[in-house]
């Protein structure tokens, strides 16, 4: 494994001689920009390993994306042999549905300290809860990007990780707006708390995602890219495209339904992607 090879899958050039903020964040933007949160494989009849050299095959030299476990594995791996201290996290996602946060761990992220400085990097998530930079890991405390404004609340040793809603505008809808903010209207996305955790201690799970007909990876295909101006998504056959802040405050998203050709194409064109096996949206 070659982390020359790792910044050409990323298309990344620059300077890397200082594990500083600055190139922390670049890297960062390129691996979301280049490597889609996917879970084809599952619905290709394909196996999820869950080891270092797996993944770097996958990503790496296949081009694949990959979900939380293997894209943010694999960036704790690069930012380590760049001299980073970096440490793995467990999180449990929010389930709108149910209304709460799982019971148990289903999401890995990344703690960076830099200068005495703790930021949270997560290239695990995907869709509209992707943050573009590292964050810093302070309780109460706003952080505006691109995507949205996300923060931190700390409870107890527990963390809490949310986002500012924006309202959509979505064109072929009569009722332009949908998902319209009332004032702090948060999307809560994972709990998390500091205990440092090694990628065996996700084994159990990445297994678990892969058999449990109960989760959402089991239910849709689901392939997601950042983009410069937003972000790329296809769920099945429904391909979605977000411009964020297209208007002041309002993210502009298209949806177009596919056909079977459509899906193999889009994977190509957009994700840039190129499957071995046949996929079942």
């Amino acid at each position: 494994m070659n982390i020359q090879e790792y910044f050409t899958r990323i298309s990344y050039d620059e300077s890397h001689k200082d594990a500083d903020l600055q190139t922390l964040t670049v890297i960062f933007q390129h691996h979301i920009q280049a490597i889609p949160f996917e879970n084809l494989s599952m619905h290709c009849g394909e196996t999820i390993e869950l080891d270092l050299q797996s993944i770097y095959n996958k990503i790496v030299r296949k081009k694949r994306g990959g979900w939380c476990l293997e894209s943010n594995y694999l960036l704790f791996w690069a930012l380590q042999e760049l001299g980073y201290d970096v440490c793995i996290l467990g999180g449990n996602s929010y389930e709108p549905a149910e209304r709460a946060y799982t019971a148990e761990i289903n999401h890995i992220l990344l703690k960076v300290v830099i200068k005495g400085n703790a930021y949270i990097v997560d290239a695990g998530f995907g869709g509209a809860y992707q943050a573009w930079q590292p964050l810093m890991l302070i309780s109460g405390k706003d952080q505006p990007q691109i995507p949205g404004i996300f923060r931190f609340m700390e409870d107890n040793g527990t963390w809490y990780f949310e986002k500012v809603k924006r309202k959509h505008y979505i064109p072929e809808q009569s009722v332009s707006f949908t998902d319209t903010p009332e004032l702090g209207n948060i999307r809560k996305i994972y709990t998390f708390t500091l205990e440092p955790r090694h990628i065996n201690d996700f084994q159990e799970l990445n297994t678990y995602l892969q058999v449990s007909p109960d989760t959402i990876l089991q239910k849709k295909s689901i392939c997601s890219l950042q983009t410069t101006e937003g972000l790329y998504a296809l769920v099945g056959w429904t391909f979605t495209e977000m411009k964020y802040n297209y208007m002041e405050d309002v993210d502009l998203v298209q949806i177009t339904t596919l056909t079977d050709e459509e899906v193999e194409k889009t994977l190509k064109d957009k994700f840039n992607i190129m499957l071995e096996n046949k996929l079942v949206p």
